[in-house]
């Protein structure tokens, strides 16, 4: 008897798992139906979402040609990784409509996150100077540091907190300033990742006095004005622009695999721009100096970035350089991982239409199509995509 009771309750329970798995084929069979379905009926949308491709996302579809297809989905799996084929099939999109420039708009946007989070920051002042802004947070694990960091009881600079950040007074040499706020910075160790032992200038405004020099991963997490280089490599050919692009490598330890200008980096400790650009040409692209010293400077970009204690206030100063037809770009520092010569007609299309490029490659780009006349003043919103490329401290 207890056996057969044995049997009975192991044939309830198989019966109960059979059932339950009918269920789950049954509702996933319906789900693929139910996609193909969708699919077959709106064909004119193909998007693409970087995080999770099975899921439709609002803000970057892909925009095919008018003519009838079969849906086509570009899934990237994790990290964001795609193929320069993923690239070239980017769709055309129509240009005249209303919303031509709403894509670029979007991609502005990632790059001025959470604007309305600025009162989550107190000024960091330093001889009266304000020269960045702290997370109220971050300032908890500041505030052990005494003779480092403290945070007199004053509201003369607007601070929300009824306090703001500077050093300690004994500080009072760049020297003195650079080496203890680096200290600090390696005390705090994984809340500051990405370590690059590379010093960006602390000042007011750019080309101000400098009060101290900082680790270029901290700089954000002290609010800290930092100003980069980036460079558009253009050719034309038949009538036609071409610009070439970069692949960053997989192993960057920011925007892996994502497109990138042909060059472009941060702006370090004691280096012109000019300079910098002409050293970026040489390590990025194998651009000898005898052709970049041609590249003209066009004017620069801006924009707030918040995202959690981190406040990025980043100025790009932007070059245009015309390339030889017969050039060709090789990496000479591991940082990239191939380059390609893409029609600058699709180049916004990738803009406006996917998550390809590192993210503030989209505001020098757009800048280039305005100026080359790609974007014409007929279109929607055109003064205003203009000024929003400027919507961070430009000084």
């Amino acid at each position: 008897n207890i056996l057969k009771l044995k049997l009975c309750l192991t044939y309830i329970i198989l019966k109960r798992v059979a059932h339950f798995n009918s269920e789950l084929l049954f509702q996933k069979m319906s789900c693929n139906y139910l996609y193909r379905s969708i699919s077959h009926r709106l064909p004119n949308f193909i998007c693409y979402t970087p995080i999770a491709p099975t899921i439709l996302s609002r803000e970057s579809p892909f925009c095919p040609s008018r003519r009838r297809r079969q849906s086509r989905s570009f899934s990237i799996s994790a990290g964001n990784r795609f193929t320069w084929d993923d690239v070239f099939r980017v769709p055309e999109s129509p240009q005249n409509d209303d919303a031509a420039l709403s894509g670029f708009f979007d991609k502005i946007k990632l790059c001025n996150r959470d604007l309305e989070k600025q009162c989550e920051f107190m000024p960091f002042v330093i001889e009266d100077q304000i020269i960045g802004y702290v997370h109220h947070g971050f300032a908890d694990f500041l505030k052990p540091f005494q003779n480092v960091f403290i945070f007199p009881q004053d509201n003369t600079y607007g601070s929300h907190f009824g306090c703001y950040c500077t050093l300690h007074p004994n500080l009072s040499t760049p020297n003195d300033r650079t080496k203890a706020v680096a200290n600090v910075v390696k005390s705090l160790g994984e809340l500051i990742p990405g370590i690059r032992y590379e010093l960006f200038p602390v000042a007011s405004a750019f080309g101000e006095h400098i009060f101290f020099s900082l680790e270029r991963a901290a700089v954000p997490y002290f609010g800290i004005k930092a100003y980069g280089v980036h460079m558009n490599g253009y050719l034309e050919k038949d009538g036609q622009e071409f610009l070439w692009l970069g692949k960053r490598s997989e192993q960057k330890t920011t925007y892996p695999g994502m497109l990138d200008h042909l060059v472009a980096g941060g702006l370090p400790h004691d280096i012109s721009c000019g300079e910098n650009l002409i050293k970026e040409c040489e390590e990025e692209a194998g651009i000898p100096r005898s052709i970049s010293h041609t590249a003209r400077p066009v004017g620069a970009v801006s924009y707030i970035d918040i995202e959690g204690y981190r406040m990025k206030r980043d100025v790009l100063f932007c070059y245009d350089l015309k390339l030889p037809d017969s050039f060709i770009p090789h990496n000479e520092d591991g940082e990239v991982e191939s380059f390609r010569l893409v029609p600058v007609t699709k180049v916004a299309n990738i803009i406006r239409n996917t998550s390809f490029f590192k993210a503030n490659c989209n505001l020098v780009i757009t800048d280039f199509l305005f100026r080359h006349g790609h974007i014409k003043p007929e279109a929607f919103g055109y003064l205003k995509l203009l000024q929003s490329l400027r919507s961070g401290y430009c000084s």
